[in-house]
C-alpha cells in the first residue's frame, strides 16, 4: 500500500513546482527546511490522494511519515486528519490516531506540515477531552521547534469555539522565544482570538505585553486592527 500511495503522489507531481516549493519552504543550507526533498505536489492534489488512504494501517502511515520526501509526509498527515474526521463515533480509533500523531510529531518538520495537521488533530482532541490540554502544554516544553509550533497552532480550533485561555497562556510563554516561526504562529493565534472570541481579548493581551513582544509577533497579532490602533501598538513597542 505504501508504494501505491507514493506512486499516486508521483502521478500528481508537477516538475515545475519543485524549485518553487523548495525555495518557499527554506530547504537551503542553514535554513529551517535544510535538505528536505520535494517532488512537486500541491496541497489540493495531495489532499485528494490522501483521502484514498484514510483507512491505511498505522504501519503504512508511519512509513509515509518517515519518508525523506516532504509531500509523502504531508500526505500521511492529511490521511490522519481525514481518518480522525471520519471517526466521530469511534473514540478508540480517534485515540489511536492521536497517539500515532504524537509519537511521530517530529516528522512534521516544517510549518505547513504542522499547520495542516495540529489544529485538526490536537485542536479537535482538546474540544472533546479537556485532559488533552496538558499534553499540549508539554509540547511547549519540548526542545523541538515543530512540537512547540504545534502547541500554539493547535489552539486554533478551541479559539473558533470561543475558548482562548490556553492560547493566551502559551502566548505569554512564547514572548521570550527566539524563533520567527514561533513569533508568526503566536501572533496569528492572538489575531484569531481577537477575531473569534473578542477584540478585547486581543487588545487586553497587547496592553499587557506589546512593549516586550517580538516585533514579528506583534505585527501578526495587530493585522486586523484599525490603522490608528496598529500605529499605537507599534509605537509603544
Amino acid at each position: 500500500m505504501t508504494e501505491s500511495w507514493k506512486q499516486n503522489l508521483k502521478e500528481a507531481a508537477r516538475e515545475d513546482k519543485i524549485k518553487i516549493l523548495s525555495r518557499f519552504f527554506k530547504t537551503g543550507k542553514g535554513e529551517y527546511g535544510e535538505g528536505d526533498i520535494f517532488i512537486g505536489v500541491v496541497v489540493p492534489d495531495n489532499r485528494a490522494v490522501a483521502r484514498r488512504y484514510h483507512d491505511a494501517p498505522a504501519s503504512v502511515i508511519e512509513a509515509m511519515l518517515h519518508s525523506p520526501v516532504h509531500e509523502h509526509r504531508l500526505s500521511g498527515l492529511l490521511a490522519m486528519v481525514e481518518s480522525y474526521k471520519k471517526s466521530k463515533r469511534d473514540e478508540n480509533r480517534r485515540r489511536e490516531i492521536i497517539e500515532l500523531y504524537l509519537a511521530n510529531l517530529t516528522r512534521a518538520n516544517n510549518w505547513d506540515l504542522i499547520d495542516l495537521s495540529a489544529p485538526y488533530l490536537l485542536g479537535e482532541w482538546m474540544l472533546a477531552d479537556t485532559s488533552a490540554e496538558e499534553t499540549v502544554r508539554r509540547l511547549t516544553r519540548s526542545d523541538n521547534l515543530w512540537e512547540q509550533r504545534a502547541a500554539i497552532v493547535a489552539t486554533m480550533i478551541p479559539i473558533r469555539h470561543g475558548k482562548c485561555g490556553l492560547t493566551l497562556e502559551i502566548a505569554e510563554k512564547y514572548l521570550t522565544h527566539t524563533h520567527p516561526l514561533i513569533h508568526k504562529a503566536t501572533g496569528w493565534m492572538l489575531r484569531e482570538a481577537g477575531k473569534h472570541v473578542g477584540k478585547d481579548v486581543l487588545t487586553g493581551f497587547l496592553d499587557r505585553h506589546a512593549t516586550t513582544m517580538p516585533r514579528t509577533m506583534l505585527r501578526y497579532a495587530i493585522e486586523r486592527l484599525s490603522p490608528e490602533e496598529k500605529k499605537h501598538y507599534m509605537s509603544i513597542r
